[in-house]
């Protein structure tokens, strides 16, 4: 069946911003549908909101939209664009809910736009969960018993008929928000009311429990002349309870007997045609209960899942590409596999390997939320890794996941196995949470079996048997350690095909890591390269995609051409996300296009740069200075990038530059000397600039000397950390000496940073290149929230829209001095702060990529990524047409971050320097208030058009939100104010009307909010200590998805976005119109 020749133009419609559920696999995913479609001659139309991917770039569709994801924006588009067909299936949950409200709404068949990919009918089938289950009893397969409910009272009447505990799962919602377990009547009443709330059906489904059984999935595809393949079989370590996107995963499955492996396949098989998929890929889960073998079936995807780009980069199958091919009519057999370039795509891959996926998550980052990990996912991110053996690929998972471990233990960052308490260590392993692994390997140690840690965990007592293994191999080892006796190449080889990083070798042995690192060379004990090949080695492979291992035959192919190593991020992390790996892939086309062949370093599975065909060579490996090291040594390439993945490359820059490793760009010397506070505030001196008080301090006592000196509020932080992890605002010596303490277990031994704070201050990013001559000021952005407020989590506009012109010409002026002077050869990003009265100082300088790249990129037309790749290359800012500076620009941009707070319920989301944000959004107009409010819609607020809103203002806000106030109600609002801001309104002749706080008697605002007579909440925090009643304000609008808006300056943006709401229907207009006469687009 070749391509269809009756659509001409197909949309295709993004996944959004990162949210926990939903991250960047869908960059990935998008990004290979756009090329396939377009290489197939197509003319592709996307609509995104979100910048910082690679499929919003202008080179990746014909026409793209950076807009609101919302029935009403993707209307106006289809009337727009007129398109032959819509693809829905590779945007996640977001995509599929927008394509089916458009389809219910009468929207595609009154422009004829036809769903291809999967029809209204099949999504509907697998997601409704009566209709799933109705089609899995026709073909006779078992699934959990379960009701539908749509009120309190159906929910009620269905627990007695399933019985406690019952599985509470809302419909049509992303990474099991809202899903829960209820053990007791009590607990099941408040659970499913939260359920129905955060279904946008309004339904909840009640499932019986199958906590504890083991959990399984299969990657699956079929093409309309019914041919179907299993890409990928994945098990998940820890048992149903936890969500599979916040469990360790492996690939292929390991636990099933030959009998039921093939039972399930048959099964999937009979899924995948039971529902009709028929031209694209669906995720399929399975439960087995570990005693009997009964299976039964969880659910089913009809699209490209996160799972699926696990899948892809686990066997070199590309899932995405392929959907996309038979979305448009090919069948498997017609197209060809791109690793091979023999076999079709019908021959199922095939794995000789062992692949571990493992999740990231950031507790740290929401203090007091509850680190359980259950049926809702809480991962922000996760790694992958590659081995021979299970516990090669487990050990390299864990080094892959920066959080400073090297492996299971034994690294010299363990807690005293011995001293832990028995019913402490008890209560680890039963509790599921992101640290159990190591608590498994205390209890080894302490003799626990693998029998009684199984009756603990639920984990198969297998994957525990390979744990003690590693157990029983880190005792030899020690006792040779003990010994004294010199350890020879056998040892060191069977340690390094364990996966033991030369970390733990060290640790183990009583020596350091680069004595044993060159003992290792010095025996020839290094690794060697194998290819993934999607066919066990029974085809010759092409696409040079690489791991390591410990063996005798390498099956890498060494390259003579000029060549450019390229290391990546790793896993996503809130403050070290997908903007830096859009930086990455853009090295890498930037390379390729300049004849170097490139050659990526990334173990993070949701990316572009893990894309086969993102880059010439790729080595799918931890980002450990012993790791990067091997890979230098084996492909010896002229110049390796550090600064575009974010402080994980930079952390290992100096290490490799002493090895001898060629550092392309800014110098590391450069680097340390702007992360370093001494030298950097020379640098301020020297330069005639501004910088806030500030101090250096190794303990809390010395943070309250300096404290002391400089007077509170200050800011405390520890050093080389991104996200603002550990930073706080601190206005006392006893929030000091607690703060303090924390920053100093962060520094890991650096000094940490106190610093003057300054209020009521606008902050300010600039993001320029600079070639050692010239620099080049690509943007601008000004911060909505005050200085204070993490640059990642503040909303920023860019051109700026309040900031004067000599205040702008002195940023300007200070970022080309600072640039000079660092020496920098590619990007740096500025962060300054500008006082009411115009004084501008120099916060901190980091001569590397920044998250703003690819917003500013987006807004411009100028991909600086690969203008800072050029520079290092040799080229010039002036060669590149760049010397004048960016020319004005005629319409606005603003970015939006976008919060995990509904994930961690209780945490207060007030926003301060500590990052909290998973992903941004961008809006985009001709003037500020549309592009403010296309940037809330896009982030998930739903600015109201008329009704109620709240205001409580801490009392120095009171005065400067007063016409703002004046505006909301000439707009039509009413306003309700707490007992001070209602005084102070009613004198400036504002009318309000006063509600209780919560603490001042019924009804108050908590009732309010839950009887949804509140349809936006402005509630400033009140000073150093946020009051309960106000916490709980907050709480409570994040519960009931009421906007809330915390800060003055957001408030009065916001205000200013609805009136412009009011006053005229968004337009839409493609990313190219924007930038259109921008000669660097293409670039």
């Amino acid at each position: 069946m070749p391509k269809r020749t009756d659509i001409h133009k197909i949309m295709i419609v993004g996944a959004g911003p990162i949210i926990i559920g939903q991250a960047c696999e869908f960059d990935y995913s998008g990004t290979q549908a756009c090329k396939a479609l377009r290489e197939e001659g197509y003319e592709v139309v996307l609509l995104n909101s979100n910048p910082a991917t690679i499929m919003t770039d202008p080179q990746m569709a014909s026409r793209i939209y950076i807009e609101p994801i919302t029935v009403e924006v993707l209307e106006r588009i289809i009337d727009r664009e007129r398109p032959d067909a819509l693809l829905p299936t590779l945007g996640g949950q977001t995509a599929l809910n927008v394509a089916v409200a458009a389809h219910d709404a009468g929207i595609l068949q009154k422009y004829g736009v036809e769903l291809i990919g999967a029809s209204a009918e099949v999504i509907k089938k697998a997601e409704d969960r009566e209709l799933f289950k109705a089609a899995m009893d026709e073909i006779g397969l078992e699934s959990l018993r379960s009701v539908l409910v749509h009120t309190k009272a159906e929910a009620m009447a269905a627990a007695a008929t399933l019985g406690l505990p019952i599985i509470i799962r809302p419909s049509f919602t992303l990474g099991g928000t809202g899903g829960s377990a209820a053990y007791n009547i009590e607990e099941f009443e408040g659970l499913v009311e939260l359920g129905l709330e955060l279904s946008p059906v309004h339904s909840v489904l009640l499932e019986e429990s199958a906590e504890g059984w083991k959990e399984f999935e299969l990657e699956v595809m079929r093409d309309r002349a019914d041919n179907v393949v299993i890409v990928c079989t994945i098990e998940n370590l820890d048992p149903m309870g936890v969500h599979t996107g916040d469990s360790i995963t492996v690939a292929p499955i390991q636990t099933l007997t030959d009998r039921e492996y093939q039972r399930m396949r048959d099964a999937s098989a009979a899924i995948i045609r039971a529902i009709g998929v028929e031209t694209g890929g669906c995720n399929i889960q399975f439960a087995v209960h570990p005693a009997t073998g009964r299976m039964i079936v969880i659910e089913m995807n009809p699209r490209v899942s996160r799972s699926s780009a696990l899948a892809s980069k686990a066997t070199g199958f590309p899932i995405a590409k392929m959907a996309a091919k038979l979305a448009v009519g090919y069948t498997l057999d017609e197209i060809p596999n791109d690793i091979t370039e023999k076999t079709p795509a019908c021959f199922e891959p095939t794995i000789d390997y062992c692949v571990v996926k493992m999740p990231r998550f950031t507790f740290e980052k929401f203090p007091g939320s509850d680190p359980t990990l259950t049926i809702q996912m809480k991962s922000v991110g996760e790694a992958m890794s590659i081995g021979r053996t299970f516990k090669e690929a487990f050990q390299k998972g864990l080094r892959s996941m920066e959080i400073k471990r090297m492996g299971f233990g034994a690294d010299g960052r363990d807690l005293d196995a011995a001293a832990l308490d028995d019913a402490e260590l008890r209560n680890k392993l039963i509790t599921p949470n992101g640290e159990r692994v190591y608590y498994i390997r205390y209890a080894m140690l302490r003799g626990w079996s693998v029998e009684d840690l199984h009756e603990m965990t639920g984990i198969d007592p297998w994957f525990l048997d390979q744990m003690e293994q590693l157990v029983e191999a880190e005792r030899r080892l020690a006792e040779l350690g003990r010994s004294g006796r010199p350890v020879d190449a056998s040892a060191l080889r069977e340690a390094k095909a364990l996966g033991y990083s030369d970390v733990q070798l060290a640790h183990l042995l009583g020596t350091t890591e680069q004595e044993i690192r060159h003992r290792r060379w010095s025996e020839g004990v290094e690794p060697v390269y194998k290819l993934v090949d999607t066919c066990a080695a029974e085809f010759e492979a092409y696409t040079p995609y690489y791991y390591s291992t410990y063996e005798a035959e390498a099956e890498d192919r060494p390259s003579h051409a000029p060549r450019i190593m390229i290391l990546g991020g790793g896993p996503n992390r809130i403050g070290q996300g997908i903007e830096f790996d859009y930086c990455c892939v853009h090295a890498s086309m930037t390379l390729q296009a300049c004849g170097y062949q490139s050659i990526m370093v990334n173990c993070n599975p949701e990316t572009v740069s893990t894309d086969y065909d993102a880059s010439d060579r790729l080595y799918f490996e931890p980002l450990t200075h012993e790791d990067v090291l091997s890979i230098v040594r084996r492909e010896q390439p002229d110049g390796v990038i550090v600064q575009f993945g974010g402080q994980t490359p930079l952390n290992l820059s100096e290490g490799l530059q002493k090895e001898g490793v060629p550092i392309l760009g800014t110098s590391p010397e450069s680097i340390a000397r702007a992360e370093d506070r001494g030298s950097f505030a020379a640098m301020i001196e020297k330069l005639g600039l501004r910088q806030p008080p500030n101090g250096m301090a190794a303990t809390p006592a010395e943070a309250r000397q300096a404290a002391a000196r400089l007077g509170y509020p200050v800011i405390v932080r520890p050093s080389f950390v991104l996200g603002g992890r550990a930073m706080e605002i601190v206005y006392d010596d006893e929030q000091l000496d607690r703060f303090a303490a924390q920053a100093v277990a962060v520094s890991d031994g650096a000094a940490i940073l106190v610093d003057k704070y300054l209020e009521d201050a606008t902050e300010v990013d600039v993001d320029a290149v600079a070639d050692g001559r010239d620099v080049y000021i690509a943007g601008i952005m000004e911060h909505v929230e005050p200085a204070g407020v993490h640059s990642g989590d503040a909303a920023m506009v860019l051109p700026p829209q309040w900031l004067s012109s000599q205040v702008l010409e002195e940023l300007r002026r200070a970022t080309r001095a600072m640039a000079l002077e660092l020496n920098v050869r590619g990007l740096v990003n500025v962060q300054f702060a500008v006082t009411r009265d115009d004084r501008v100082y120099v916060l901190e300088v980091n001569p590397r990529a920044s998250r703003t790249v690819p917003f500013v990129s987006k807004v411009t037309g100028v991909p600086i990524a690969k203008v800072a790749t050029r520079i290092m290359l040799g080229e010039t800012l002036c060669g590149l047409g760049l010397g004048d500076g960016a020319p004005p620009l005629g319409h606005v941009g603003v970015k939006e971050s976008v919060f995990p707070f509904n994930r961690f319920r209780g945490v207060d989301c007030v926003l301060g320097p500590e990052m909290h944000s998973t992903g941004e959004v961008m809006g985009i107009d001709m003037q500020f208030g549309m592009a403010f409010a296309k940037s809330q819609l896009a982030a998930g607020m739903k600015l109201p058009a008329s009704g109620n809103v709240l205001v409580s203002l801490m009392d120095s806000d009171k005065e400067e939100f007063v016409e703002s106030a004046e505006r909301l109600v000439e707009m039509g609002f009413s306003l309700l104010a707490t007992d001070g801001t209602h005084a102070f309104l009613k004198q400036c002749g504002v009318p309000s009307r006063r509600i209780n706080k919560v603490r001042e008697g019924r009804p108050h605002i908590l009732d309010a909010v839950k009887n949804r007579e509140i349809q936006l909440i402005i509630n400033t925090p009140s000073g150093k200590t946020p009051r309960a009643d106000e916490v709980s304000i907050r709480t409570q609008a994040v519960s009931e998805n009421v906007p809330l808006v915390t800060t003055v300056m957001a408030a009065k943006s916001v205000v200013t976005a609805m009136s412009a709401l009011q006053a005229r229907r968004p337009e839409v207009r493609t990313i190219q119109e924007y930038n259109a006469g921008c000669p660097f687009a293409e670039m």
